[in-house]
């Protein structure tokens, strides 16, 4: 069974970091890139970054590139959070993607989690 688990997520103050994790299990799943989004109250889901099969690349978008880190650690995705903002509170997904893992900055995904509450406070 394809799944991902995120968790990791938390309450915190404005310039605090915070760690989420991804676990991924399924065949599928294990073999693909994962990425990380968000959804802010009201607003659209945002690309926040991703990385490939086996670590090696990654993608970022460009508001939060100098702040986050995604890495790999086989089937355990994470995603380092510094400097946080009162805007980046969102519920933070992860999803996978089979083939080439940039696809997922278009929001193409075949998989995705549940979901892990982010809020900053300032």
């Amino acid at each position: 069974q394809e799944r991902l688990v995120e968790s990791g997520g938390g309450v915190v103050q404005a310039g605090d970091s915070l760690k989420l994790s991804c676990a991924a299990s399924g065949r599928t799943v294990t073999r693909s890139g994962i990425g990380w989004f968000r959804q802010a109250p009201g607003k659209g889901r945002e690309f926040v970054a991703a990385i490939s099969v086996r670590g090696g690349s990654t993608d970022y978008a460009t508001s939060i590139k100098d702040r986050f880190t995604i890495s790999r650690d086989n089937d355990t995705v994470h995603l380092q959070m510094t400097s946080l903002k009162p805007e980046d509170t969102a519920t933070y997904y992860c999803a996978s993607k089979g083939g080439s893992f940039y696809r997922l900055r278009r929001h193409e995904y075949d998989y995705m989690g549940q979901g892990t509450q982010v809020t900053v406070s300032s």
